[in-house]
């Protein structure tokens, strides 16, 4: 039996609408039409970028839509996250101190896109370092020549696929930093996604690292 290729325009597509549909439009101030417009030009890049990646699995996607806090707040867009097959919306958790997210940014090294939205590509949950301290998956996914990933490209990734994050199958989000030993997370707690932090040097048995290539593709 053989296989069918992925369709990355029909994939793009898919993304594009789920965005939609959640309300990203209205929480960015735009029309559906104008933000439709605005991630347009990013259909083309998706394709050509995903050429000979298999088709998305729950713990790997070929790209992700990825739509940064320039456009919409972290909050709003992980009220917005769910389990798959649940409708619980997600959380942020408590220890994170007020206007604390903003201080988290990418690290130098993902070279983030300016602007509102990019594409990432082949995006991996890291099952391969649960038990592992960030750190020490820090080391593990460098030396493969990925890199991280960031709040907003976590975000995506369970937003646009929710089954990525299951029960003992979470994931730090190394490529985000403030300045101390603290790392983002995405995890389960109550039935729906958390946004927490653990510590750089603390390994769990539930706690993966996700990371993907290193190249990413803006609007410019």
């Amino acid at each position: 039996m053989t296989e069918t290729p992925f369709d990355a325009e029909s994939e793009f597509d898919r993304q594009l609408d789920r965005l939609v549909q959640l309300g990203y439009p209205a929480l960015a101030g735009l029309t559906e039409s104008a933000f439709r417009d605005l991630v347009a030009p990013l259909r083309a890049s998706a394709v050509e970028g995903t050429a000979g990646l298999p088709a998305p699995t729950d713990a790997r996607v070929p790209f992700l839509l990825v739509i940064t806090r320039d456009l919409i707040g972290v909050p709003e867009r992980v009220e917005l996250t769910t389990l798959a097959g649940k409708s619980k919306p997600g959380v942020i958790d408590r220890n994170y101190a007020e206007d604390d997210l903003p201080r988290f940014d990418p690290i130098k090294e993902l070279e983030v896109p300016a602007g509102p939205a990019y594409l990432l590509f082949d995006v991996d949950r890291g099952e391969e370092y649960r038990n592992l301290a960030p750190a020490t998956a820090m080391e593990g996914i460098t030396a493969q020549g990925r890199l991280p990933l960031s709040i907003d490209e976590g975000l995506a990734f369970i937003t646009l696929h929710p089954a990525a994050l299951a029960s003992n199958r979470c994931f730090s989000l190394v490529g985000s930093r403030c300045g101390d030993k603290r790392v983002p997370a995405l995890w389960i707690s109550q039935g729906a996604p958390k946004l927490g932090w653990c510590w750089y040097g603390n390994p769990h048995t539930w706690l993966g690292s996700a990371s993907a290539r290193p190249e990413r593709i803006g609007l410019e």
